[in-house]
């Protein structure tokens, strides 16, 4: 019995070489890694407030009140800052989805175009989040006292990162060459 061939993928070289873009991949990858670890870190900051927050109710019957808001606010930079660490680790899936179905001959242009627009998107994240932060810097969250503007500095932190790590993908693409997840 024959065994069923592997979906085909995009051409990939065998080993992940370095791309040659210098510092923008020194800092990139430094920068994903803290990144990850900032996410893993929060990650471990939100399930202690939680849980502070539960055995505040339900112990002493007095729930802290500013657990539930630091933890959403905490949310925020987990989710936005690891989804910008996810583009230069390429674990956006869809993307690599949609390059299978592509025809070899114009897989290169339909990756540029998708980091193209990706760039797109990390520009939007900048400008909309500058516009609202700004505009909601006078307020204070309830029971933190930091103002709201606090809230939209993920969204743009994220849209800058997200950027930096789809040039360096370009460059990568342009070489031939792949950029090395953070976590190797």
């Amino acid at each position: 019995m024959k065994e069923p061939e592997p979906a085909a993928g995009p051409p990939r070289p065998e080993a992940a070489e370095p791309p040659l873009t210098g510092a923008l991949t020194q800092l990139n990858a430094t920068v994903a890694r803290l990144g990850m670890f900032a996410s893993v870190g929060g990650l471990f900051m939100i399930v202690a407030i939680v849980f502070f927050q539960v055995f505040g109710r339900y112990v002493l019957n007095s729930s802290p009140t500013w657990t539930e808001s630091l933890a959403l606010v905490l949310v925020l930079y987990v989710t936005l800052i690891g989804a910008a660490v996810g583009v230069r680790d390429a674990g956006h899936i869809g993307m690599e989805s949609l390059l299978v179905l592509v025809p070899d001959h114009i897989r290169n242009r339909v990756e540029l175009l998708i980091h193209a627009l990706v760039m797109l998107f990390g520009a939007a994240m900048i400008w909309n989040g500058g516009v609202l932060g700004m505009s909601v810097a006078s307020y204070k969250i309830p029971n933190l006292g930091l103002p709201e503007a606090i809230r939209y500095v993920p969204l743009v932190l994220s849209g800058v990162l997200i950027i930096s790590f789809s040039i360096e993908h370009v460059i990568a693409l342009v070489q031939g060459k792949l950029v090395e997840p953070s976590w190797h």
